[in-house]
């Protein structure tokens, strides 16, 4: 090798480490087989366009999970039937998960749509939140290698620190939902926010916090919390989040809160042993900072299980699943099925 060979590459592996310290933290690269672009009319126009939605999915261990494969289908196909704007689809899952949903979306989504796929690599993510995770998965999942007990379901709680900066806002989802109507109704909640809301999400639609804060209902009567729509503090549903991302990077309370001791702090407050990952944390932090949650309005994550209603709340079922007005997206929650109509 040449001296000047040398120099060269001595001088390029700085700047490669450079922009490992300065740059963004993302783990979906912008170039070669992570990222597809499809547009008939126009890849890059499209790909590079100003005006797309970024929509993030979790979407792992799929490849013998029949049912998961069958909710993407229907979300996903739903999703591109009523979209007006080009979507930034970013999936959350291993190699093989990801490489199967974006064969699902080659196969049934319609050739017109305009959308981007990014990869994204759940375990570099959950290694690189890791001390915000592990906290989070030991108070608020069942028990170590339960369902929730997944990294992937606490990962919503400091997306915005992996995510690039170049992205402001994102709409993060679950995978066992319909849509209705077009994804930019959902979008245009933003502009409702206030000026103190780094999220929204919709109010938890069953009597779930009524029952897991029931030590804390005891001991506080009159207590707001647990109480049903519009007054109580239901706690929340995560299946549909609207993340301004740069509102969750500079506020100071919301990063504060996401240090372990707070996190431990919050759950023993409350006495409460969640089980349903990153919404138990929404929901908890809700219980005493309201003002960084919006409240999305139930027919844009209308839950459709109704479990609690044979276990032990029938009495007061209608008062948390009750929704009025024309749902833009059925969520199947619990697996419970989803109208056809």
């Amino acid at each position: 090798m040449s001296k000047l060979s040398f120099v060269i590459l001595i001088v390029f592996t700085l700047f490669c480490v450079f922009l490992a310290e300065e740059g963004d933290s993302y783990f979906g690269s912008k170039s070669g087989d992570t990222t597809t672009c499809h547009n008939v009319e126009n890849d890059h126009l499209e790909c590079d366009s100003d005006n797309s939605i970024d929509v993030i999915f979790t979407f792992t261990n799929a490849v013998k999970n029949d049912d998961l494969q069958k909710q993407f289908i229907l979300t996903v196909t739903s999703l591109f039937r009523h979209a007006t704007i080009p979507l930034n689809i970013h999936i959350i899952g291993e190699e093989a998960s990801q490489n199967l949903a974006e064969k699902i979306m080659a196969k049934n989504v319609p050739s017109t749509a305009k959308y981007k796929i990014v990869h994204l690599d759940v375990d570099h993510l959950a290694t690189e939140l890791a001390d915000i995770v592990e906290p989070m998965q030991e108070r608020f999942s069942y028990k170590k290698g339960s369902y929730y007990n997944h990294a992937l379901f606490f990962l919503s709680t400091a997306i915005h620190r992996v995510m690039p900066s170049t992205m402001h806002r994102a709409i993060m989802m679950d995978v066992d939902l319909k849509f209705r109507g077009d994804i930019k109704q959902l979008y245009d909640q933003f502009s409702l926010f206030d000026e103190t809301h780094v999220m929204g999400l919709a109010r938890e639609m069953q009597p779930v916090y009524r029952h897991l804060f029931w030590y804390h209902r005891r001991e506080n009567p009159g207590t707001r919390v647990g109480d049903p729509p519009p007054n109580g503090l239901t706690g929340f549903n995560s299946g549909v989040l609207l993340l301004d991302l740069d509102r969750m990077r500079s506020s100071q309370l919301y990063n504060s809160m996401l240090e372990r001791k707070n996190i431990e702090s919050l759950a023993d407050e409350f006495r409460i042993k969640g089980h349903l990952g990153d919404q138990d944390f929404f929901t908890l932090l809700g219980m005493v900072h309201e003002e960084l949650f919006y409240v999305l309005p139930c027919v844009f994550n209308r839950q459709l299980s109704s479990w609690w209603k044979d276990h032990g709340y029938k009495d007061v079922f209608h008062l948390y699943h009750d929704c009025e007005g024309d749902v833009l997206i059925y969520h199947g929650n619990g697996k419970t099925k989803i109208p056809d109509n």
